[in-house]
């Protein structure tokens, strides 16, 4: 189960933008679904024709479409504001944001450990849910080395 969003403007210029802060297309791919994918882009096209006219809030978004993170901050700003002017506004994007967030793909994969024998050695199993392909992954051995003071 997803853990819930406070929708804060910061929150939501997050979700609409994160693309750009992410270092692959593949990446963003694997923590949220197709469906919230397009949602992210709704998100963001709903805030750029909100904000359009204001000048400095576009002169942020268009740095943060090339990637500026300390815009997102000033962003936030000027969202929150269209958001207390305009309450129809604040619920389109804040159901969006919703929608988005329950997008969140999650990591049912199990991790386990089993130590064996006088020299501590360890073999780690991870094995992902049948959703995430059913896959196992093994580490070949892991050594603890324990601290004779911690004894």
């Amino acid at each position: 189960m997803t853990e819930p969003v406070t929708l804060t403007a910061a929150a939501i210029a997050t979700l609409a933008f994160t693309k750009f802060f992410e270092s692959g297309v593949g990446k963003l791919g694997e923590k949220f679904t197709e469906t919230a994918l397009k949602k992210m882009d709704e998100l963001r096209q709903k805030i750029w024709q909100k904000l359009r006219g204001n000048k400095k809030a576009e002169t942020a978004l268009t740095a943060i479409e090339a990637g500026s993170r300390e815009e997102l901050k000033r962003l936030e700003v000027y969202l929150q504001d269209a958001m207390d002017d305009d309450p129809d506004f604040a619920a389109s994007v804040k159901a969006l944001a919703h929608e988005i967030n329950a997008g969140k793909l999650q990591d049912n994969s199990q991790m386990e450990q089993n130590i064996y024998g006088e020299q501590n050695t360890g073999y780690q199993t991870k094995i992902e849910s049948m959703t995430q392909g059913g896959k196992t992954y093994n580490a070949a051995q892991i050594t603890i080395n324990e601290n004779p003071e911690n004894s």
